[in-house]
């Protein structure tokens, strides 16, 4: 099964080398690359941010595979939905699906009863997709393995947190989780700023509880809370001992309108 870009030409150039000039202006050359097991990436266009995305992608040593996990915007299929075998096709190239791992998920996560593989619910999604390129660029090798996530209470967060990190562990091989969300929505920038900063110190606490508990109580539009819920759960049972801002910007930083700007933070965990 092959997947075909949603947003190709709209979020991102759908052309190989108009594509490739945009992600070497992001992605910066730093000779000791880091070793982590998450990284927390924006996904918006990459005009608003893809700076914030290549901050953290520059850091990172690509290892061979990435689980990314991205909140499912339209709603289309299973609340939680791994895309486990095939390719997605995109402008750099193919993308390979590592199967084995995919299947590892499925089979490891106490939650398995929710995990579905369903293809469909990536169809149309943007908030994996531009994660992909970044990937590539740098490891042009990378497998990927797609996880689009509803709404789920904090307990199947937990839950699937944890038979996540025993696929990792069970897999062998070098893994990096990639959790893609953007911040607040459409508020003003003082207010972004200091709904967001809620949220980063959750994250910078490693508290994933914490964080799902402080975007519902103080309605923080962060679109993948889920996504990095799940991501942070993962981490701390493989042992993180560090989140680590790499860089924080909003909408407004760009437009010069910071009268409704969105939120775009960017981590890495180790």
């Amino acid at each position: 099964m092959s997947r075909t870009p949603a947003v190709a030409d709209m979020f991102y150039p759908g052309k190989r080398t108009l594509l490739k000039e945009q992600l070497d202006s992001f992605v910066k050359s730093i000779p000791e690359k880091k070793t982590v097991l998450a990284a927390i990436s924006p996904h918006a266009g990459y005009m608003y941010s893809g700076a914030v995305a290549g901050a953290v992608f520059s850091q990172i040593r690509i290892p061979e595979v990435a689980v990314i996990l991205g909140p499912n915007h339209r709603g289309i299929g299973a609340s939680v939905a791994l895309y486990g075998s095939g390719a997605w096709e995109m402008p750099l190239g193919p993308v390979s699906i590592d199967e084995d791992l995919a299947d590892s998920i499925l089979k490891a996560s106490p939650h398995r009863g929710k995990i579905k593989d369903d293809p469909q619910a990536h169809t149309m999604e943007h908030s994996i997709e531009v994660q992909v390129p970044f990937l590539q660029v740098l490891r042009p090798d990378v497998a990927i393995v797609p996880i689009a996530l509803g709404h789920v209470d904090y307990h199947a967060c937990q839950e699937i947190g944890r038979g996540l990190a025993q696929a990792v562990r069970d897999y062998g091989k070098d893994v990096v989780l990639v959790a893609s969300t953007d911040m607040t929505h459409y508020e003003p920038q003082e207010t972004a700023l200091s709904k967001d900063r809620l949220a980063i110190e959750r994250i910078l606490d490693l508290d994933p509880k914490g964080l799902y508990d402080t975007v519902a109580r103080h309605r923080i539009s962060m679109c993948g809370v889920i996504p990095t819920t799940i991501v942070l759960e993962a981490c701390k049972v493989l042992g993180a001992t560090k989140a680590e801002l790499v860089q924080y910007a909003t909408s407004g930083d760009v437009t010069g309108d910071y009268a409704q700007v969105v939120g775009y933070a960017g981590f890495i965990v180790y």
